[in-house]
């Protein structure tokens, strides 16, 4: 081995290295970003790395063109993304990187296993079997989540219905896409070697992904997204087995364990098991919405102005804020970090209670008020912060319906019945900002509302935040 290769493969290692530590600093809001930074450091020495090693290589050609042709578009359209994504479509961005990550290793297998077989089918030999295997995971792993990553993505932009699609015939369609997956695997594990085959597992993967994806809906959306990720850290991984390179399989590695712990640990939250969720998600159909709401408490909205609920939060001795996707609608983080500060002012302890599937991705509620910078002490998760609402005077809900909803725990005809919530009807008073009586994401009504507790006051987040800063400035 040369110096240079030394030298190479050191700094591969000391990639792997910046991703273990970069994972690890993610594991608190206050060390996030820092983490963020590692593992780019990580990516950055990886790719270099790799330039390096292509540029030195005359038997690669024009490669490395390429390469640096692809970081510049690939990093410019990364950049421009990076600097223009509303907190909004944030959701939809990460379904798209998973699909971009999924497609882009299930190339890799694609493309050293035609090279392979064109070597083999000019007498070169056989195709070892562990690039075989590698090349069988990532195919369908990649294919899988790019096609479901998309439609998911579709999903959160409007382009495609965000309600569970189910079409008849659905599930013997699937099992028989999973037998001639598995038979077509078969086959090549056999020693055959045949790219039409290839192709066939492709199509049959980017098939399932859509009909994986399509029937899922409402809140189980973030715990899809994140099993997306697991997916396309597993194909990544398996990228690197195929072309055997160890830092994409660390990196891999990292990605596919972390979303798959991620995945069980929202599934749990919700009360959940994957295979269900992954079966059929909530609000199946109309029905069950209204089922829903006919089997719970009947009653009034009651509607409070901006200093009614001004003045109940003024003068509480403690307020605990529920953000939710309205919040992230409305653009309304940074005002409603403002009130906090406001009501602080005044003495009023504030905090805020984060459920793990508030929005549509996971995290998305800590991301949004880290923007704001809103003090991560402050920031409690849901099974910290429930025991505090019933000695808590206002709770005031910003855009958040599934989370809240009452029925959760006492409507057995519920869609969302077991998931649980934040204790929101157990404060002392309720104050909940709210464009319209519009559903959630689950679609059904939420009971909270029509408790008697609950003030509802209508307008966009933003404005009722704003309107609300001056009238406790006022005070």
């Amino acid at each position: 081995m040369s110096a240079l290769d030394t030298i190479l493969q050191l700094a591969y290692i000391v990639a792997a290295a910046f991703f273990v530590l970069g994972l690890h600093r993610m594991n608190s809001p206050a060390t996030a970003r820092s983490g963020n930074q590692l593992s780019a450091a990580g990516m950055t020495v990886a790719v270099a790395a790799t330039v390096v090693l292509v540029a030195t290589n005359p038997a690669q050609g024009l490669a490395w063109p390429i390469i640096v042709v692809g970081v510049v578009v690939g990093g410019g359209l990364g950049l421009y993304t990076a600097r223009t994504i509303k907190m909004t479509d944030m959701p939809q961005l990460v379904s798209l990187f998973n699909a971009v990550g999924g497609g882009a290793a299930a190339l890799i297998a694609i493309d050293d296993y035609v090279r392979l077989a064109g070597t083999v089918g000019a007498g070169g030999g056989a195709i070892d079997l562990q690039t075989v295997v590698a090349s069988i995971l990532d195919v369908l792993i990649g294919s899988v989540t790019f096609s479901g990553s998309l439609i998911a993505s579709g999903k959160l932009q409007g382009l495609v219905t965000s309600r569970p699609v189910v079409f008849p015939l659905s599930r013997p369609l699937n099992v028989g896409l999973v037998v001639i997956a598995l038979a077509g695997a078969a086959f090549l594990l056999a020693g055959n070697v045949s790219v039409p085959v290839l192709f066939v597992l492709i199509l049959v993967a980017l098939l399932f992904g859509v009909t994986l994806v399509m029937p899922i809906g409402g809140a189980d959306m973030p715990v899809v997204i994140s099993l997306l990720n697991a997916f396309t850290g597993t194909a990544v991984a398996m990228a690197g087995f195929v072309i055997g390179n160890a830092t994409l399989i660390t990196a891999g590695a990292l990605v596919g364990a972390s979303g798959g712990i991620l995945t069980k640990l929202m599934a749990d939250a919700m009360n959940r098991s994957i295979l269900n969720i992954m079966v059929g998600g909530f609000g199946v159909g109309e029905a069950g919405a209204g089922a829903a709401v006919g089997g719970g408490p009947t009653g009034s909205v009651r509607e409070i102005n901006v200093d009614d609920a001004a003045i109940q939060l003024a003068y509480a001795q403690s307020v605990i804020i529920v953000p939710g996707y309205g919040l992230a609608v409305a653009q309304a983080q940074h005002s409603v970090r403002e009130l906090a500060d406001q009501l602080e002012e005044k003495g009023v302890g504030v905090k805020y209670a984060i459920h793990p599937v508030a929005g549509r991705m996971p995290g998305h509620m800590n991301v949004l008020l880290a923007e704001a910078n809103v003090p991560y002490p402050q920031l409690y998760e849901m099974d910290d912060i429930n025991p505090e609402f019933e000695r808590t005077d206002v709770a005031l809900v910003i855009g958040a319906n599934d989370v809240t909803n009452p029925a959760a725990r006492s409507n057995p005809a519920s869609p969302i019945y077991g998931m649980p919530i934040l204790n929101v009807d157990h404060a002392r008073n309720i104050i909940v900002i709210k464009r319209s009586m519009r559903p959630g994401y689950a679609g059904i009504d939420n009971e909270l509302y029509l408790d008697p507790k609950t003030g509802m006051l209508f307008g966009d987040a933003k404005d009722a935040l704003t309107q609300l800063i001056g009238a406790v400035k006022a005070l």
